[in-house]
């Protein structure tokens, strides 16, 4: 017995100890396992709560107008009409029908989308997720960052989440929600492949979320929504026209967007505030010989007469560094800065000239309209 003993009693001892360290490491082990992160739990199969988060607040919209070689004064005239009603009956029928897409923002009924959808319309009729359709008024439009405002007498509409572009990243997944070619809402998804975008010539204030995401003709004025389903951008702008998608587009920050909103149902119109000068950025060689910091300071090119410049005594050649203490880095920072002042507000605009840093104090004017 005592041999048998020796024979197993090695064995036995080295399983007992090997089961305990099991059970004292194994809750170190269970807890290491359900501590790291796997690409399933931060990335979701599907986006389809997102869509339901976001579909209803984006419309259809199909505006008539009317083509430009066909649009003549003289129709007008009741004399013409009475001789011509054919003519102008016939006219009347070549009427087209743009495609677009837009956004509710609040339940009042107020829609963003793209001045271009809407330009030269007579009427607009905007066709909710729902299968309802109203026609639409025109609240305001805004050239210069091509935003519009329209309006619908339609109850239980269902708004955007709005969320916050400021904190888009590079990389983040964003959905784009319109009437593509006009088959009718559709999805399309992709990341953000760039923030800030501008010298792209299609607005005066740019500062475009680029994305892949598939956007066609018909998408302009659409949603660009996060993965939770809130609002980033509305869709502006493919690469080229003429070509149906290619990677490349473009969208305007909702917060942009929604400040011109509610500029316009406020005032009718975008008020931005106009030093009055004409600027380009400082080439790097010059700003390295006076001590300027690279990309910081514009030039003057030109000073518009009795202006709020001439008036505060800003000179062509005079190179503007700050505004309000704040840098106007190649001339964008600034003049979004300008821009979002009101007119009789005072700005301390910092200057070199000819060596010598000087301070002037400017009374800001409304920037004038421009009509398009």
């Amino acid at each position: 017995m005592k041999r048998v003993f020796d024979y197993i009693a090695w064995p036995v001892s080295t399983g007992l100890i090997a089961a305990a360290i099991a059970v004292l490491v194994a809750p170190l082990l269970h807890q290491t396992v359900i501590n790291t992160p796997s690409v399933n739990q931060t990335a979701p199969a599907s986006y389809a709560e997102a869509v339901k988060t976001a579909a209803p607040s984006v419309v259809n919209i199909y505006a008539r107008k009317l083509p430009k070689k066909h649009r003549y004064p003289f129709m007008d005239d009741p004399l013409f009409r009475h001789y011509f009603n054919n003519a102008n009956r016939a006219l009347q029928e070549r009427m087209q029908s743009a495609l677009g897409s837009g956004v509710i923002v609040n339940t009042d009924g107020y829609i963003l989308t793209n001045n271009h959808v809407i330009e030269g319309a007579v009427e607009i009729v905007v066709l909710v997720n729902d299968g309802r359709e109203a026609l639409a008024e025109v609240v305001g439009r805004d050239v210069e960052t091509d935003l519009a405002v329209l309006k619908v007498d339609l109850p239980n509409l269902t708004p955007a989440t709005l969320g916050k572009p400021a904190a888009a990243q590079i990389g983040d997944v964003v959905l784009a929600i319109g009437n593509p070619f006009g088959v009718g809402q559709t999805v399309t998804q992709g990341i953000i492949s760039a923030t800030g975008r501008y010298g792209l010539d299609l607005s005066n204030y740019e500062n475009y979320i680029q994305t892949d995401a598939a956007i066609n003709p018909g998408n302009s004025g659409g949603a660009l929504v996060d993965a939770h389903g809130a609002l980033i951008g509305i869709n502006t702008a493919i690469l080229e026209d003429s070509a149906p998608s290619v990677g490349i587009s473009f969208a305007i920050p909702s917060d942009q967007a929604m400040q011109v909103l509610r500029n316009i149902i406020e005032n009718g119109r975008v008020i931005r505030g106009w030093l009055g000068v004409e600027a380009q950025s400082l080439n790097p060689h010059v700003a390295r010989s006076i001590g300027l910091a690279a990309g910081n300071g514009v030039i003057v090119v030109n000073v518009y007469k009795n202006g709020p410049a001439h008036l505060a005594g800003l000179q062509p050649g005079d190179i503007i560094t700050h505004i309000d203490d704040l840098p106007v880095g190649n001339g964008r920072d600034g003049m979004y800065q300008i821009a979002a002042k009101k007119p009789n507000e005072e700005v301390v605009v910092d200057v070199i000239r000819n060596g010598q840093q000087l301070r002037l104090t400017a009374m800001l004017a409304e920037k004038p309209v421009i009509s398009g």
